[in-house]
């Protein structure tokens, strides 16, 4: 008997498959367009050019690793995770969805920012990993969202799918708000 037949319900439906495809595609096209973008930096975001930029772009990537915490918390206490705290509230899931397109909706005018105004450059280390993860980042949603919509894959992919799309919120900050919070330096 083959896997399929022994596990009907584990395997990659064209909706996965694409959901995936999807992800990296759009993954290696935000790099692509990074790499190949002439960085202008005179774009301004709400007005706001040069270092004034670079604080108002903390705030917000502050704002979405805030909203990343209740992400992870809000789905491991709905999941039964936290098993010290009472069963979680029926509208908890609704709002941890909110809260997702909230964080969502926060980050494009950072990104938008980032893409036109530097693209994706490697000239040292805190850049290069930063804008690789900026780029990996709407990748990583579009997979979570993915995830949570197939009925196929198995019950670790979900949290795999939400951890990894957290730690690239924090490394984001950590290689950019907490970077020019910290001085222009990151922490050790």
């Amino acid at each position: 008997m083959d896997a399929v037949a022994r596990h009907p319900g584990r395997r990659f439906g064209t909706p996965t498959a694409f959901g995936f495809a999807l992800a990296a595609a759009l993954s290696i096209g935000l790099y692509v367009f990074g790499k190949d973008h002439t960085p202008d930096y005179s774009i301004s975001l709400f007005g706001k050019t040069g270092t004034d930029t670079l604080a108002l772009k903390s705030v917000l990537a502050s704002v979405v690793l805030g909203l990343a915490v209740f992400q992870i918390t809000s789905a491991a206490w709905f999941m039964g995770k936290l098993r010290f705290l009472p069963r979680a509230p029926a509208r908890l899931g609704t709002v941890h969805r909110a809260a997702g397109i909230a964080a969502l909706l926060v980050t494009l005018p950072i990104a938008y920012h980032c893409a036109f105004a530097y693209g994706v450059q490697t000239f040292d280390t805190r850049v290069a990993v930063h804008s690789i993860a900026g780029c990996f980042f709407y990748g990583a949603f579009v997979a979570k969202l993915t995830v949570v919509r197939s009925k196929r894959l198995p019950g670790w992919s979900l949290p795999l799918a939400g951890g990894t799309l957290f730690l690239t919120v924090a490394l984001l900050w950590y290689t950019s708000a907490l970077w020019k919070f910290n001085g222009f330096d990151l922490p050790i």
